[in-house]
């Protein structure tokens, strides 16, 4: 592993069952349980020899944990300038700049550096909430961004992975169950079925506080597979089992 000089205000967070570290800022954004559940939930195609592709990759978590399970390579596309460049620092520490790039750009503005059907996979960790004229939004910009569809909504990032993805390529996402409606009818409109869902919930007896999705582009209708749920922590407020072993067991399998 290379070692990187952190700016002010960094601070270095890992995921030892991947043997992964990731430069943040909390100033800006941070990646939390999502990210790498997301990165868990993801199956690779071919034996993930294919390209992989981030899209809103912050500052660049998923498709880090992730490119521990495929041997091809990912980019990690991602707008904010501040949150590209630590991507491309935690890419170098990690010792992965020979399988994994950062493309600084808008993910609908990518098409002259990734070819479009050229992508057998596509992550994604959107911004959850819609934006109306009642919408509360966070003053600081990378949250903004981060959190409020203001620069990526659920149609235009359906359009994007299915302009990016060959056929049958897998789209992943996480999000919120309030917003399955939404999802699955983007998701329908452009030709990405639904095929796996995995609901996580905080603690047991509680609501589902956030879902998995995985689609397949030109996939058949039906067939959905609904997986048993993730509980992430216990009325104690620790990990469950289930969770200590994604984030501190073997490393996750191709």
């Amino acid at each position: 592993m290379t070692d990187i000089q952190l700016q002010p205000g960094e601070r270095l967070d890992g995921l030892p069952s991947q043997q992964i570290q990731i430069i943040q800022n909390p100033d800006m954004f941070s990646y939390s349980l999502d990210a790498v559940l997301l990165a868990y939930f993801a199956k690779p195609r071919k034996k993930g020899r294919g390209l992989s592709v981030d899209l809103g990759a912050g500052t660049g978590a998923i498709g880090l944990f992730y490119a521990q399970k495929v041997t091809g390579q990912v980019a990690l596309v991602e707008l904010q300038k501040d949150l590209a460049e630590m991507a491309g620092r935690s890419v170098a520490l990690n010792g992965l700049s020979d399988r994994v790039k950062v493309i600084n750009a808008d993910m609908q503005a990518i098409y002259d550096q990734i070819k479009p059907g050229s992508v057998d996979t596509v992550l994604s960790n959107p911004p959850y909430f819609s934006v109306n004229e009642t919408t509360k939004q966070n003053l600081d910009e990378h949250y903004q961004l981060a959190r409020h569809e203001i620069a990526i909504d659920l149609p235009r990032l359906a359009q994007t992975a299915n302009k990016l993805l060959k056929n049958n390529g897998k789209f992943y996402l996480v999000h919120r169950p309030d917003r399955l409606n939404d999802i699955m009818a983007a998701l329908a409109a452009r030709k990405l079925e639904v095929k796996r869902l995995q609901f996580v919930y905080g603690k047991p007896g509680r609501e589902a506080n956030m879902v998995l999705v995985e689609a397949i582009k030109g996939g058949g209708s039906g067939g959905v597979r609904v997986l048993p749920p993730i509980i992430a922590y216990t009325a104690d407020d620790q990990y469950t089992d289930q969770v200590q072993e994604i984030l501190y067991g073997q490393p996750w399998q191709l």
